[in-house]
């Protein structure tokens, strides 16, 4: 059977590419360069399962991909509330992408309270489907709705698709023995399955998936797969839905290997196993759950075949405490948490400071302070991680950029730690940690050596002539001191918070001896060996922006939208934030205009501001989301007009 391909006018945003038609005229298939489609629903709807899977299937399909899931601040709000509304967000294309978008084409609204949530979010002439099953009277007076809007006209300017997905999905089940409850929670698959049909996503992964997730409750499973099928024929039998969208494989966009799809928690899980077979050294992990940092420890724990220990605590303080207690025993020894919990935690980094010993803390950040939005995301535990101690208790930060990165940045953290004998920072938040794109896995070859070498025997000579071990006599490159295994016959320590004597490591007061350990232990941070800071200015531009962490990819998104339209605008990326890159101060000053955009109120520019003397620009944002990338656009331009 053959089609006949006409050209189609394309969009403002450039989406469309091209449209084929059937015999007929019928079910036309219009071609994309890339989508965005957010479902969204009760908290119990399912809807980040749904997104997964929709993720996963386009993962292996070979686009492009970024995720944003939006998970409800409460651990359950009442249902149809607008508290209770839980979302995805995937943007998916056939080149490469850098955000989950600023703005759906499609939402999938399952409930009243799902469509008054979103639709600020959706732009005219989106195409919006909705579970009009849910859009009972009491359902849309709960959320403030006097009158339907699927019927009083504040819905026309958008492609608007009214389905019984409720309905539907029970129908679709009649012939299980499923009470009507049962029935209806699968009507999340049969949404899954009209925008799979919609949009030419594969359907072999997600029937797996559901017989592997339900295999001992094969009726639950086979139901669940019916309700996908259905779905699936809906979409190719309704009058409703007469055009599906093709959105090409992103071939081009990523270099040869070997991908799969990966979220910044998951990378980071896998970055910390592979560091510590890099290093030949036992993982050991001290946790307390907390949201959005619990999936590391969830993930470690499944992985003892790779010597993995994963111990959780009865709270932040004996979770930390025991990771340094591990590190003592010369494990690679880590603790993660997100911003309340590094408060607890800032005494024990204080005293792994003190006993200079490697250990990784990593901060995946949330909305605060206090408990403030615990599944929000945001980028404010800079100067928490900077300073949050007291005394004078530098500590290597370093952040990732990117869902994926997070593997790498793990790796770089362990290699700081280790080589260095320091405590290290390591700030992801929410968005990375929740969000997902495509991860080349690396090459064994490719990964860093991170072998270490446990001290052994006497490293200095008295002048007696007698030779004896002193814990605190350092690498002249790197002034790391020696880490002696407990146990090890001769090299017995001490250890502890008190301040210790240069050298011996024996407990000093002396006032010339404290201020020589205070600058030692500095000058050790400010000596770490960083790359120099890249510049991505092919125009010779005048305005710099300059961002950390998960910023990356809208602020690239924004620069590219920037030079599209023939603006000179130069980026510059920050991983390590403590010591800054050596060439940092000489890239500011090439630049009439630095502007610094973070998710809060300008902590990075503060310490720009008072490290180099450069009157940066914030642009700051602290609304529990990441940034738009015309959103900081359209900051930028005015920067470069300014």
């Amino acid at each position: 059977m053959t089609s006949q391909v006409s050209s189609t006018a394309e969009q403002a945003d450039g989406s469309v590419v091209g449209e084929q038609r059937g015999p007929g005229g019928t079910k036309s298939v219009r071609r994309l360069d890339r989508v965005i489609i957010r479902f969204a629903g009760d908290s119990g709807d399912g809807m980040q399962l749904t997104g997964d899977r929709f993720t996963s299937e386009t993962a292996s399909f070979g686009n492009d991909l970024s995720t944003l899931p939006n998970f409800p601040a409460e651990i359950r709000a009442p249902a149809g509330t607008l508290p209770g509304v839980s979302s995805f967000q995937l943007h998916f294309a056939d080149h490469d992408i850098l955000t989950p978008g600023d703005a759906p084409n499609v939402l999938v609204a399952m409930n009243p309270a799902a469509l008054r949530a979103n639709i600020a979010d959706v732009p005219r002439g989106a195409e919006i489907i909705v579970n009009t099953d849910e859009f009972t009277k009491r359902a849309m007076q709960k959320v403030g709705y006097d009158s339907s809007p699927l019927e009083d006209g504040s819905l026309d300017g958008y492609q608007l698709h009214p389905v019984p997905l409720t309905t539907l999905t029970v129908e679709a089940l009649k012939d299980f023995d499923l009470t009507r409850k049962e029935a209806e929670r699968s009507k999340n698959m049969f949404a899954l399955g009209l925008l799979s049909w919609m949009y030419h996503r594969p359907t072999e992964g997600t029937e797996r998936f559901l017989t592997s997730k339900f295999a001992k409750k094969p009726d639950i499973a086979a139901a669940n797969i019916a309700a996908f099928r259905a779905g699936w024929n809906f979409g190719e039998t309704t009058e409703d839905f007469a055009v599906s969208y093709e959105v090409a494989p992103a071939a081009k966009a990523f270099p040869v290997g070997t991908y799969r799809n990966i979220s910044g928690n998951l990378a980071l899980a896998y970055g910390l196993i592979a560091a510590s077979r890099q290093a030949d050294l036992p993982l050991f992990l001290g946790s307390y759950p907390i949201t959005p940092a619990s999936d590391i420890l969830h993930e470690l724990s499944r992985h003892k075949n790779f010597g993995v220990r994963t111990f959780q605590a009865e709270d932040e303080i004996a979770g930390i405490g025991a990771a340094l207690g591990a590190a003592f025993g010369g494990s690679l020894a880590v603790t993660t948490t997100s911003g309340p919990g590094v408060a607890l935690k800032s005494e024990t980094i204080g005293l792994a400071v003190s006993l200079e010993l490697p250990l990784l803390v990593v901060d995946i950040q949330r909305g605060g302070p206090s408990t403030g939005l615990p599944t929000k995301t945001e980028q404010a535990d800079l100067l928490q991680a900077m300073y949050g101690r007291n005394g004078e208790a530098p500590v290597p930060v370093i952040a990732p950029q990117t869902p994926a990165d997070c593997f790498d940045a793990a790796l770089e953290a362990a290699r700081i730690a280790l080589a260095y004998r320091t405590p290290v920072f390591l700030l992801s938040d929410g968005y990375l940690a929740n969000g997902s794109e495509p991860w080349r896995i690396p090459e064994p070859d490719e990964l860093p050596d991170l072998t270490v070498q446990f001290a052994q025997g006497p490293n200095h000579t008295l002048e007696d002539g007698s030779e004896v071990f002193w814990p605190y006599k350092r690498d002249p490159q790197t002034l790391a001191r020696p880490w002696a295994v407990p146990g090890t016959p001769g090299l017995e320590h001490r250890i502890g918070g008190i301040e210790k004597q240069d050298g011996t490591g024996n407990i000093s007061y002396d006032p010339a001896n404290h201020d020589l350990m205070v600058r030692t232990r500095q000058a050790k941070i400010d000596g770490i060996e960083v790359p120099d800071l890249e510049v991505d200015d092919p125009q010779g531009a005048r305005t710099l922006v300059l961002g950390w962490g998960s910023t990356y990819g809208p602020i690239t998104a924004a620069v590219r939208r920037l030079r599209a339209a023939g603006e000179g605008i130069a980026q510059a990326h920050l991983r390590h934030l403590n010591p800054f890159p050596r060439n940092l101060g000489a890239v500011l000053e090439a630049y009439d205009r630095v502007v610094i955009p973070e998710m809060n109120l300008g902590q990075l520019a503060t310490l720009i501001r008072a490290r180099y003397l450069v009157d940066a620009h914030s642009y700051n944002q602290v609304n529990g989301m990441p940034f738009k990338a015309e959103q900081l656009a359209t900051a930028l331009k005015e920067a470069i007009d300014g």
